[in-house]
């Protein structure tokens, strides 16, 4: 990196529009959608999508709801034009759903196109020609006036064929696109796309899309936002243009870009699913369509099972959606961090109790977990950043084992001890068998080998054998209850003396065969606590255990 980077770098100009309405705007309503992975997403893969996974792919964005869809540039390959006309052949298309092609302002190219849409019953023809300063000088070596004369030749060249699909009963949207918009003088913009108006003539009954994009994104968001208010609040006939963004991530901002572009005054967005797109990408449209749902604006597209979208991406495209990417990826419901996790836990257990504001309101989550097919028990994972909250809620997510607080207290250092030395996460079968190491399975030196407990008129009396360093001692005890009695009967061995302070048991699953999980506090002479847990088939049993294993931690 150069020292002084103004020397070969330069700011992207601001606009005057010292009367800008799009800061005081908020969105209402979701825009009209248009994917674009099948063509655009699909020219940036290093090994493109076959017809089949194109078919897979247009099948997964119909039921997503996509209305229109751009099924790719017919005229570049024979796959392309195949996989149209298999569309139109086979009639996969929904009656509601347009498709829409890509084509350069070239006459052999746009006849392809023609002939690819046949039979369609409605269709988007979008036409580009490239339009900055740098395409004007490096790619084209043409001038301004010779650059209007390709766009309204090419319009026209289109305009001559609509016939041959509408004499058949083809219902046909036009597009726009002067390419690399972003780059491009505004009053040049407005002139050539002005043009292309005048060869079409649209009309408020029948509009022309006029898409502008951010091919290549060179300017913070909000100069973009000047950008198309600029267009729209110029350009003639407003009334009958859908304006159109396509924006791209060069800059990291492609969302944003998007997002203030709406409130800006465009109508429609195009983008692919997870930003799959050259360069950086272009717009995740997910996350755009996820973001006006968590302001309760509907965005008409159903991501309820985005696992499952995610899936047919990766298989589709070969590409992979990024653990942290927003809504989709695998970890963004997720949280580590101990004090995180237990303000999760603690939201979702007001949701659950009734007592949560009417609207969602969860700390760390910004919209339901569940509303995208995603389960809560995905929401806390457990590394050595973690706490007792997210030790607990893993127990009791994935396994019913409800820890009490104090519990909770004493075992979730000991966890976060154990997967710091592993130095990774841990699932929640490895949790569980650390719990279970530390407390159930806690058998040193005392073990029990019998019990047997019989009660009257609330006095018990207990009958028990334990082994100590493998010799069985037989023991006897009265108390106010069973684990009362066992621990005055242990009281007379030479077991350390102690008091049970605290209790609790539950059951692990259900029906008959179910065990019971109890869990025992106790205290010793000198004040020092420590928690045991039991497991049993036998709800008398488990709390026994439980004292047992208390003890043997004792030591």
């Amino acid at each position: 990196m150069i020292a002084e980077p103004f020397q070969k770098y330069r700011a992207f100009p601001v606009i005057d529009l010292p009367d800008r309405h799009w800061p005081g705007r908020t969105l209402t309503q979701a825009p009209i959608w248009c994917s674009v992975d099948l063509r655009d997403g699909n020219q940036a893969l290093a090994v493109p999508m076959n017809v089949s996974q194109k078919l897979e792919m247009f099948d997964a964005l119909v039921k997503c709801g996509f209305k229109e869809i751009e099924v790719g540039f017919p005229s570049a390959s024979n796959t392309e034009f195949a996989f149209n006309r298999r569309l139109i052949e086979e009639k996969r298309i929904p009656e509601d759903v347009t498709i829409q092609v890509l084509v350069q302002a070239r006459e052999d190219l746009i006849e392809r196109t023609i002939e690819s849409l046949m039979g369609a019953r409605r269709v988007i023809i979008h036409l580009y020609n490239s339009t900055s300063p740098a395409q004007r000088r490096v790619v084209f070596g043409k001038s301004k006036e010779e650059i209007i004369g390709i766009a309204r030749q090419g319009a026209q060249m289109i305009k001559d064929r609509l016939s041959r699909l509408e004499d058949t009963g083809t219902e046909v949207m036009l597009q726009y696109s002067p390419e690399s918009f972003s780059a491009t003088e505004l009053e040049f913009a407005k002139e050539i796309s002005e043009a292309v108006m005048d060869v079409w003539q649209p009309t408020p009954e029948r509009k022309m899309i006029l898409n502008l994009p951010d091919t290549v994104e060179v300017a913070m968001p909000n100069v973009h936002a000047d950008q198309i208010e600029w267009m729209c609040r110029n350009i003639k006939n407003r009334e009958s243009l859908v304006v159109s963004l396509h924006t791209h991530n060069d800059r990291g901002t492609g969302v944003a870009a998007t997002e203030l572009g709406l409130l800006a005054g465009a109508d429609r967005v195009e983008g692919t699913l997870f930003g799959n797109g050259e360069r950086t990408g272009n717009l995740d449209i997910v996350t755009v369509a996820m973001n006006c749902y968590m302001h309760g604006i509907s965005p008409q597209l159903d991501f309820s099972n985005i696992n499952h979208l995610a899936e047919m991406y990766h298989r589709t495209t070969g590409m992979t959606v990024p653990p942290r990417q927003p809504y989709a990826g695998e970890l963004v419901f997720t949280a580590f961090s101990g004090s995180h996790q237990d303000a999760i836990k603690k939201g979702l257990a007001e949701r659950a109790a009734g007592t949560a504001p009417e609207h969602w309101d969860v700390p760390y989550l910004t919209i339901d977990p569940s509303d995208l097919g995603r389960e809560y028990r995905e929401v806390i994972r457990v590394n050595s950043q973690s706490g007792k909250g997210g030790v607990a809620w893993m127990l009791e997510s994935e396994f019913g084992i409800d820890l009490p607080k104090d519990l909770q207290r004493e075992f979730g250092p000991l966890a976060n001890d154990a997967v710091d030395r592993l130095g990774r996460e841990v699932s929640g079968t490895e949790l569980k068998d650390m719990f279970w190491h530390e407390y159930v399975d806690r058998r040193l030196p005392w073990e029990l080998k019998h019990f047997h407990a019989d009660g009257v008129d609330g006095v018990f009396e207990c009958r028990a054998s334990v082994l100590l360093g493998g010799a069985e001692l037989r023991i006897t005890g009265r108390g106010n209850g069973p684990i009362a009695a066992f621990a005055a009967a242990l009281g007379q061995t030479e077991a350390p003396p102690f008091e049970v302070i605290d209790f609790k048991q539950h059951a692990l699953g259900a029906g008959a065969a179910a065990s019971a999980i109890a869990y025992v506090q106790i205290k010793s002479a000198n004040g020092q606590k420590r928690w045991g847990a039991g497991v049993d088939t036998n709800i008398e049993l488990a709390p026994v255990k439980a004292v047992l294993s208390a003890l043997n931690r004792l030591g």
